[in-house]
């Protein structure tokens, strides 16, 4: 039996074992994250929680409705078991009718073939293997990147949010994030500090000046490349290429994958795939609630 379930009525306990568990899990279908980055959330439970569907939604106009919010890649159906794409399709029937319109994105364990959904790219690295191998896979073009980087005498350290919203405030005013999703940002990086279950880069010149950096989410089994910013200067000493195989270098060897979260964008997924990433793709489900009884 699956059963819609509100924020506030939710037996934390039993869902956050259901995320850590599960099959699927993500380190954003946490409660403690989603409470940062949704603006609202409930849920879908299947019996005792054996399986459970997060629901991040917004109010705008009257109109209520499910988005998937800033800084989660991936969310969808986490269960213990695996689960077919029929059982994945009654949880979306379950989800109530006030909820007029959705967008999500799906695990990527979640399989569904619908005219409703999109396949979408996302990079992930295994490093298992020692960082020399991991180095072979590089294409040449990143090897001789990093090559350069490494002439420009770049160094990587610890930073503070702070640190890095003034480099995105100065050189990032075009994308979308408002002051309200850098304050999400900045509560998530504190609490990824307190749960030891992030950390945050930076690339410094030899002068000692910061020029980008990035958060890194860190669960049980993948790393994950969340938030980055470059400046110009950055761009030019290849600092990004740096700073991803500084991360690269430091868990090489351990059983963890490397999570680049993306990209549809072609530039910045030869960029990834570069370092010899794989393309493990995930869904994204846009319908309104009327459709639901079609699917």
């Amino acid at each position: 039996m699956i059963q819609y379930v509100k924020r506030n009525q939710l037996n934390e306990k039993k869902y956050n074992a259901c995320i850590a568990t599960s099959i699927q899990s993500r380190i954003y279908a946490f409660s403690w994250y989603l409470d940062i980055v949704c603006d609202n959330w409930d849920v879908l439970v299947f019996n005792d929680y054996e399986a459970v569907m997060p629901l991040p939604w917004k109010k705008k106009f009257g109109v209520t409705y499910i988005s998937q919010p800033f800084f989660t890649q991936q969310l969808g159906v986490f269960s213990i078991k695996e689960i077919t794409e029929e059982t994945i399709l009654r949880f979306l029937k379950s989800i109530p009718n006030k909820f007029v319109k959705i967008d999500l994105q799906f695990n990527s364990k979640n399989k569904i073939d619908k005219k409703a959904t999109t396949l979408k790219d996302n990079f992930i690295l295994s490093v298992k293997k020692p960082y020399k191998e991991l180095y072979k896979d590089f294409y040449k073009g990143r090897k001789s990147a990093l090559k350069q980087s490494k002439k420009n005498l770049l160094s990587v350290d610890e930073i503070t949010f702070d640190d890095l919203l003034k480099i995105a405030q100065q050189d990032y005013n075009h994308l979308v994030y408002t002051e309200s999703d850098y304050k999400k940002l900045s509560l998530l990086s504190a609490k990824l500090k307190s749960n030891d279950q992030g950390f945050l880069l930076g690339v410094f010149t030899k002068e000692k000046t910061l020029v980008g950096g990035a958060i890194f989410l860190k669960d049980n089994f993948r790393i994950t490349y969340l938030f980055s910013v470059m400046n110009a200067k950055g761009k030019r000493l290849n600092a990004a290429t740096f700073l991803i195989d500084s991360a690269l270098k430091e868990y090489a060897g351990k059983h963890y994958l490397f999570d680049f979260e993306g990209s549809m964008n072609v530039g910045i997924a030869g960029f990834f795939k570069s370092f010899g990433a794989e393309n493990e793709k995930y869904t994204q489900l846009k319908m309104h609630a009327v459709q639901r009884v079609f699917i």
